[in-house]
C-alpha cells in the first residue's frame, strides 16, 4: 500500500497532461460546447469544464486516447464542477481520464455516472445523497474508479454496480475510495457495491476491489455483494457497517487481508460465503455482531438467483476476536427455503478464534469431507462442545499471547504459542494482513510476527477519497 496515494494524483494528473507533444487544452462551459469540440479531440488533449452548477444536464465524454496519452475531462478547479438535479455524466471510450466532479444530491432512474468503454478511469469525484438507481454503474474492460467518494445513497438499488459481460473478463479496479454511509434501506437491494447479478454470476468477472474505506455501510446485510466469478477483495476497511462481505453468487473468489471492525455494532459481521472454489484468508475480525465466518447452505439443483451450497472453500490464516455471534457457522441458512444441502470439502486452518465472554466458537453441522487443522482457540473453553472430527484440528490454549498497537489491532507478541504452529494445506499464503512475508514458518492467524515494514494498514478517512473537500 502506497501511503501517499492520494495525494500523488495532482502530480500523476499534470503529467499525463504533458505527455503528448503539441496536446491541446480546451474550455467547456456548456453541454453544446463539450458536444462540438469532442469531434476532434486527440491523443493528449484536456477539457476543461467550468466551474458551477450544472443543473439538469447530461453531460457525454467521449474520445479516443491511447494509454501514453490519455484523453483528459477535468474540473477547472477540483470539486468545482457541480451536478445537481437530474444531471448525468456519461464516460465512453478508450483512455479517459475523468476528474474532479461533484455529483450532489441528485436523483433520476438510472446511474448518476455511467462508465463504459475501455481503460477509462474515474477519479477525484465525488457523489453525496440523491436517489439515482445507482450513484456508479461500470460496463466494458479494465475500467478504473479511484479516490472517489460516495455517500448517502437512499434509494434502492447498488450504489456501485459493475455489469459481467459475457464475452469474457472485464477486470475493472476499485480502489482507494471511500463509501460513507448509507441508511438501513429496509429491504434487498442496499448493497454497496455489487460485482454482476444472479443472470451474470457465472460470467468470469475478475474485478479487483481493493484498498477501499467502508464506514456505516448499513443498506443491508450485503455491504459488498459479489455475483459473479474470480473477483479479488483485497486489503479494504469496514468500519462500523451493519453487514458482510457476501460472495452471494458465483465461485472462485478471494476474500484477502481485509479489516472487519465492527465496534459492537448491530448486524456487523465478517463474510458470508455461499458457492465453489472461494478462497478467505488473512481477514481480521473483531467485534462485530452477527459473526466471523458463514458457511452457506445450499438448495439441490439451485438456480442462479438461489442459493448454490459452499462447497472446495478454504477460510485459513484469519484472526477472529470478540465476536457476540458465532465465530463459524457451519451451515448458514440450513433448512430455510428448500436449503437442504450441507457445506462440503471445506477447508478451515490456521486460523486464530480469540473467544470473548460467552461467545460461541462454532453453529451448525458439517457437511462431508471437512478438514480442520491447525486452528487456535483462546481460552480453551471454546472447544468443549466440539465433535471429534473439528476437535482434532482445534487446540485449545489459555493465551494466545497478543498484544494491542497504535492502530487498535491485536498481533502476535513474541513467545506467543502461534508463532510458527501452522500446519498443513494452505502453504500457497505467502503474506499476512501486515503485507509482511510469512517465510517458511508461518504463524497461525491473519499476523505474521515480523520486524519487516508494514505495508498494509486498516484504513482511515485521510487514506482515501478526493484529495479536497467535498460536503453534502
Amino acid at each position: 500500500m502506497k501511503w501517499s496515494s492520494r495525494f500523488l494524483i495532482p502530480v500523476a494528473l499534470a503529467l499525463l497532461l504533458a505527455v503528448a507533444a503539441g496536446a491541446a487544452e480546451y474550455a467547456a462551459g456548456t453541454t453544446a460546447e463539450l458536444a462540438a469540440l469532442q469531434r476532434r479531440l486527440a491523443p493528449g488533449d484536456v477539457v476543461v469544464l467550468a466551474n458551477g452548477t450544472w443543473q439538469n444536464q447530461a453531460l457525454v465524454l467521449r474520445g479516443q486516447g491511447t494509454e501514453k496519452a490519455p484523453i483528459t475531462f477535468r474540473a477547472a478547479r477540483p470539486g468545482g464542477v457541480v451536478l445537481t438535479g437530474t444531471s448525468t455524466l456519461t464516460i465512453d471510450g478508450r483512455w479517459l481520464v475523468v476528474s474532479g466532479f461533484f455529483v450532489r444530491g441528485g436523483s433520476g432512474p438510472a446511474a448518476g455516472i455511467t462508465l463504459r468503454g475501455e481503460h477509462n478511469r474515474l477519479t477525484e469525484t465525488a457523489m453525496i445523497g440523491g436517489t439515482y438507481k445507482h450513484f456508479v454503474r461500470v460496463f466494458g474492460v479494465r475500467n478504473r474508479i479511484d479516490h472517489c467518494q460516495f455517500e448517502g445513497k437512499t434509494s434502492g438499488e447498488p450504489t456501485l454496480q459493475v455489469e459481467s459481460e459475457p464475452t469474457g473478463p472485464n477486470e475493472h479496479r476499485i480502489d482507494h475510495n471511500y463509501f460513507g454511509p448509507r441508511p438501513p434501506l429496509g429491504a434487498n437491494g442496499g448493497e454497496t457495491i455489487r460485482v454482476g447479478y444472479s443472470g451474470q454470476s457465472m460470467n468470469v468477472s475478475r474485478t479487483l476491489v481493493e484498498e477501499n474505506l467502508f464506514e456505516a455501510c448499513d443498506g443491508e446485510i450485503e455491504i459488498i455483494s459479489s455475483k459473479s466469478c474470480e473477483n479479488v477483495y483485497r486489503a479494504n476497511t469496514f468500519r462500523r457497517c451493519a453487514g458482510m462481505l457476501t460472495l452471494r453468487h458465483g465461485n472462485r473468489c478471494v476474500v484477502d487481508g481485509n479489516f472487519f471492525l465492527g465496534e459492537g455494532k448491530k448486524h456487523s459481521g465478517g463474510v458470508r460465503i455461499i458457492g465453489e472454489g472461494h478462497v478467505v484468508v488473512n481477514n481480521y475480525v473483531e467485534a462485530v455482531d452477527r459473526g466471523g465466518f458463514w458457511i452457506t447452505a445450499g438448495v439441490p439443483n439451485s438456480p442462479l438467483n438461489r442459493y448454490f451450497v459452499a462447497k472446495d472453500c478454504i477460510v485459513a490464516f484469519n484472526t477472529v476476536v470478540d465476536s457476540a455471534g458465532p465465530y463459524l457457522d457451519l451451515a448458514n441458512g440450513l433448512g430455510e427455503g428448500g436449503r437442504t444441502l450441507k457445506p462440503e470439502r471445506i477447508t478451515v486452518a490456521n486460523n486464530l478464534f480469540v473467544l470473548g465472554r460467552g461467545a460461541q466458537l462454532t453453529v451448525g453441522q458439517a457437511g462431508a469431507d471437512w478438514r480442520w487443522e491447525g486452528n487456535l482457540v483462546a481460552p480453551e473453553r471454546g472447544t468443549e462442545h466440539m465433535g471429534p472430527a473439528i476437535a482434532a484440528g482445534v487446540r485449545g490454549v489459555a493465551d494466545a499471547g497478543l498484544v494491542r498497537g497504535s492502530d487498535g489491532l491485536l498481533r502476535l507478541r513474541a513467545g506467543s504459542v502461534a508463532i510458527d504452529a501452522a500446519v498443513g494445506v494452505a502453504g500457497a499464503v505467502t503474506t499476512d494482513f501486515d503485507g509482511q512475508s510469512r517465510g517458511e514458518k508461518k504463524d497461525v492467524g491473519a499476523d505474521e510476527f515480523s520486524n519487516a515494514p508494514v505495508t498494509q494498514r486498516p484504513l482511515t478517512r485521510a487514506d482515501v477519497g478526493t484529495a479536497w473537500k467535498a460536503e453534502g
